[in-house]
């Protein structure tokens, strides 16, 4: 999601740019209204305006704070669910292939930009022209379900986020008041123990909802920006914390299987393509490069770090924790100040991102529901709609506790369909009727093929294991606390 978005969170992810992930009416309105936006976590933002465009140092920044979110946290449970060998081979195989399909989107997108005139091209345009260039007559007289269909998988995938966000919150906050009585300045030969409870995790998640409602009420984005420098410094700050723990005291990796249970495959996918959620990145930050013949290049440095540290991080978390792995990797750290704090400072990170994140899918579907209202009415309609998505949200998280399932669900379900399954496809579309090698032809509708079986098992295995009973869970797949 982030855990497990990302965990995307952060998508997702875990995005923490919000116009690298944002729709096609929220992309326009983020470059209408505030075009220094897409830099504004940066302290080159000032700039932004003056340069007219971003340096390729400033995009290799965003690709990377584009990946980076609460999915990294979950990507140590993923290697779990397919294996100490398979996990960080599949990890290495889906970053070549997510890598590849955000190539062919930006190629996509250039070509109907010079085909059609037009300075940019975002997501749901490319696909809509995609279709109106196929050879289809059916695809041409419905191409513009190729921009609902982005818009429809956005909003999945950023309410989804939010969903793991708020599981996540509680979670982590959870557990650091259960340890505050036991909690020690000795890091060195203090253990991560099973706290007594205090209260349901799901009580946690209705206190978050306040705080949350006020941070949506807050319409202006400039506003939003400042929370989201806040939670890439303590998202920062909270990693390099767990990556020097982590790589400590590595156990025998013997002990470990190399290939996981089939059955439990699909979770790893859910989750490692909820880590590489930055599809939406792609359109947007080349439209703002000063060079942006010098992009594929920077994507493809970019990518290529993310997917080294996603590996190393899963792959380390696994090998140090085991089978006692949790859904989030904090939950594993011990019960020390100095690891409390990782949790509190996620916390606050998590926090700031939920409202930046909540504002892609409100660009979509509150211009569509205030339109149907007079003005003096719009206001309201707006803060309604704001405070009902919150709560659905929060209802979700209630009902899906398990942060595992919910990442592995979002993944499936909305990451496979914008990473995997549509780029392929709108190449083909796109080139068809020029003529294209049988070849390549035959990669991308295995490309497709393969992101849509992932989609379908990974569906069914998340929903499969939401609907088992409680106390069938292992504790150690599982973020709720069993007696």
């Amino acid at each position: 999601m982030a855990v497990a978005k990302n965990v995307r969170d952060l998508q997702g992810a875990v995005s923490l740019n919000l116009d690298l992930r944002s729709s096609p009416q929220s992309t326009k309105n983020l470059q209408n209204k505030d075009s220094g936006f897409l830099d504004v976590n940066s302290s080159e933002s000032t700039d932004l305006d003056k340069t007219k465009g971003i340096t390729g140092f400033q995009t290799l920044v965003h690709v990377l704070k584009g990946n980076m979110g609460t999915g990294i946290l979950g990507l140590p449970l993923a290697v779990k669910n397919a294996g100490i060998l398979m996990g960080p081979l599949s990890l290495l195989v889906m970053g070549f292939i997510a890598c590849h399909c955000m190539h062919i989107l930006v190629r996509c997108a250039r070509r109907f930009c010079h085909r059609l005139n037009k300075p940019f091209m975002d997501y749901g345009d490319t696909v809509m022209h995609g279709l109106e260039a196929s050879p289809s007559i059916w695809l041409q007289t419905h191409a513009h379900w190729g921009r609902h269909i982005v818009s429809f998988f956005l909003i999945i995938t950023q309410l989804g986020f939010c969903c793991v966000y708020i599981v996540f919150l509680a979670e982590n906050l959870k557990q650091v008041v259960e340890a505050v009585n036991s909690t020690t300045n000795n890091c060195y030969n203090n253990e991560t123990v099973i706290p007594m409870p205090t209260m349901d995790s799901r009580l946690y998640m209705l206190s978050f909802l306040p705080v949350l409602v006020l941070l949506v009420f807050i319409r202006n984005l400039r506003i939003l920006t400042i929370f989201s420098m806040l939670a890439n410094i303590s998202m920062l700050a909270s990693l390099i914390i767990i990556a020097q723990y982590i790589a400590q005291e590595i156990p025998d990796p013997s002990r470990l299987p190399l290939v996981a249970s089939w059955k439990t495959y699909p979770l790893f996918f859910g989750t490692a393509i909820f880590s590489f959620e930055s599809i939406g990145v792609v359109l947007p930050l080349e439209n703002k490069m000063k060079d942006a013949s010098r992009f594929p290049a920077i994507l493809s440095l970019g990518l290529s770090i993310v997917t080294a540290l996603y590996t190393s991080i899963g792959t380390l978390g696994y090998l140090r924790f085991g089978d006692d792995i949790k859904a989030s990797i904090t939950l594993n750290l011990p019960d020390c100040w100095l690891y409390q704090s990782v949790k509190l400072l996620y916390i606050i990170g998590i926090l700031c991102t939920y409202a930046l994140q909540f504002y892609v899918p409100a660009e979509i579907i509150i211009p569509f529901t205030v339109s149907r209202v007079s003005k003096r009415w719009s206001l309201l309609v707006d803060l309604s709609m704001r405070f009902a998505l919150v709560c659905l949200t929060c209802i979700l998280a209630v009902l899906v506790p398990r942060l595992d399932l919910v990442l592995s669900l979002v993944g499936s379900v909305s990451s496979s369909a914008l990473a995997l399954i549509i780029p392929p496809l709108l190449e083909i579309t796109t080139y068809y009727s020029e003529g294209m090698n049988p070849l390549t032809i035959a990669k991308d509708a295995l490309i497709s093929i393969l992101g849509f079986v992932g989609f379908v098992a990974g569906t069914y295995q998340a929903l499969d294991e939401l609907i088992k009973p409680e106390d069938s869970l292992p504790f150690s797949n599982s973020t709720i606390f069993i007696q």
